[in-house]
């Protein structure tokens, strides 16, 4: 366990200055509504408007949709109350389904894949916390990695997609270095 805290904020790493560390979350869920919004604009007008409700309800969203398009939303986000990392959660899955549905992709900052990742790794269903139990995760393309034991490495949108329950296919397994 002592693996996990190694390099987060506020831990026994090497100091640094940290008084820009919160736990609030508007900023990047504003991020990725916006990418929702940039998904949906691409779409046609019925299929637009069907994707973009499933996105809202999916991703927590549905009773603070009164701004006039998902990039208004984006705004009110991100000058709205403060968020936490489960809000940015249910956001990400809702994004991921939106670009699997839709066939479009989409990018990550790494640190929200990672602190999605984190957060799902802890609380997605039983069946997705098995897989991933006792593991350490490894982000191939954004530099994050936690846990202790074998390690799962894959990149971390399909590694998000996996813990947000998304997608099926489970991160592989790294051969050990000898």
């Amino acid at each position: 366990m002592s693996d996990l805290f190694r390099d987060l904020p506020l831990s026994g790493r090497v100091p640094r200055d940290e008084s820009q560390v919160t736990g609030d979350w508007r900023g990047q869920l504003a991020d990725v509504v916006h990418s929702a919004a940039g998904i949906l604009g691409s779409l046609p007008g019925g299929d637009r408007d069907r994707h973009a409700r499933s996105f809202l309800v999916s991703a927590g969203l549905a009773r603070e949709s009164a701004a006039d398009s998902l990039t208004g939303l984006s705004e009110a986000v991100r000058d709205g109350r403060r968020r936490r990392v489960r809000d940015l959660s249910r956001a990400v899955g809702a994004l991921l389904a939106l670009a699997r549905d839709t066939g479009s992709t989409v990018s990550l900052a790494p640190l929200t894949s990672g602190a999605v990742a984190l957060y799902r790794a802890t609380s997605a269903p039983l069946a997705i916390r098995a897989v991933v139990g006792g593991h350490t995760l490894r982000s191939l393309d954004d530099g994050w990695e936690f846990g202790h034991g074998p390690v799962l490495a894959d990149t971390s949108l399909r590694m998000v997609a996996f813990l947000c329950g998304v997608s099926e296919e489970p991160p592989r397994r790294v051969a050990p270095r000898r």
